[in-house]
């Protein structure tokens, strides 16, 4: 996919996660998520690449809200670990071969699309949260739904600390994106090669 559909964007969050049912109905055997996202924890910085072991969510709706068909899968989804731990221990060990320093982090959700206030960047690292963006978990509560192995990494494009909080642009973010995107494909293209040896 180029992008995504996001909630701030007006779509449900049933549009929002449609394209996972779609890959897994195409066959597609895991599904890797990259974001953008503020980095609240201090030793997180611009262009960080950070895999998300766990999220909290903080979205008002749910994608799976009013699904009770068994078709779409289990409707009430076990998400003690939504983050493939094989998936994380190869995307580590890839990292480590590439010389690509990848963290990991807690991933808190938010509506959006305005950023956060400083009172609220508190809260966030008060409940725990290591970074925040606004999506990537309602593709990963599908995920884990219709049984798609999944992993999920942000790149670090602000630093959110609320006590030296600076103003930012959007167009700032996408550009620091963009320059984290050589390390991040080749850490996915190289974790896709080494799994399909592994399962080959």
């Amino acid at each position: 996919m180029q992008g995504r559909f996001h909630y701030y964007e007006g779509y449900s969050m049933q549009e929002i996660s449609f394209p996972v049912r779609v890959m897994k109905a195409l066959g597609s055997r895991w599904l890797c998520i990259s974001n953008a996202a503020g980095g609240i924890r201090a030793d997180l910085k611009k262009g960080d690449l950070v895999l998300i072991e766990d999220h909290i969510n903080l979205l008002p709706d749910n994608p799976l809200r009013g699904l009770s068909d068994p078709a779409y899968g289990e409707r009430f989804p076990d998400m003690s670990s939504p983050y493939d731990r094989d998936l994380q221990s190869l995307f580590h060990s890839v990292a480590q071969q590439e010389g690509i320093i990848l963290k990991t982090g807690v991933y808190a959700a938010v509506m959006g699309p305005n950023l956060e206030t400083r009172a609220e960047y508190r809260y966030l690292r008060t409940i725990g949260a290591d970074m925040v963006g606004m999506s990537t978990v309602p593709e990963v509560i599908v995920a884990n739904q219709v049984k798609l192995p999944c992993i999920a990494i942000s790149v670090i494009t602000d630093e959110c600390d609320p006590d030296h909080l600076l103003p930012v642009s959007v167009e700032e973010i996408l550009t620091i994106a963009h320059q984290a995107d050589q390390r991040l494909s080749q850490l996915i293209s190289k974790s896709i090669y080494q799994w399909a040896e592994l399962t080959s």
